[in-house]
């Protein structure tokens, strides 16, 4: 027998949204994608540049701790923290920096993107591997020392 009513769908973004146990310093492994996949967009020419000025901005001004941050042609992975303070959370952070990339360098993301809540010291490691690797196994270098669009802390590029 059918049920009478549906439950009511999840409102978009709900997901993003952790329990409030999630401590507040948690990491997240993010992804996200342009709207058009399998065509060069995120690393030609100096656009690398600005979209690692745009992530060392909302580091500055605390809307998001990034650890890591790497550029593929077609979509990004990141590590990252955000401070949870009233509109400050993983949707608004993530909502304003895609509108803004869109706005001023004309990129189409794809409407959502997928985060991971790092749980341990083993995920974090894991994570960061994976992302590491991503080059490589897209065949685009040899070694994942070779690719240049990666932004950290301290500096762009691995070396």
């Amino acid at each position: 027998m059918l049920p009478e009513s549906r439950p009511d769908r999840k409102v978009r973004g709900d997901s993003h949204i952790p329990p409030f146990w999630v401590e507040n310093d948690a990491t997240f492994f993010l992804t996200i994608n342009c709207q058009q996949r399998g065509i060069p967009q995120l690393t030609v020419g100096d656009f690398p540049a600005k979209l690692f000025e745009s992530v060392s901005h909302y580091h500055r001004i605390n809307r998001w701790i990034p650890e890591l941050v790497l550029l593929m042609p077609d979509h990004l992975h990141a590590l990252i923290s955000f401070s949870w303070q009233p509109g400050q959370g993983i949707n608004q952070v993530v909502g304003d920096w895609k509108r803004y990339l869109a706005r001023q360098f004309g990129i189409a993301w794809q409407r959502d993107f997928f985060e991971h809540r790092i749980r341990s010291e083993a995920d974090h490691q894991s994570t960061w591997v994976y992302i590491r690797e991503n080059p490589v196994r897209a065949g685009l270098v040899e070694t994942s020392d070779q690719w240049p669009h990666v932004w950290l802390p301290d500096r762009i590029g691995w070396q």
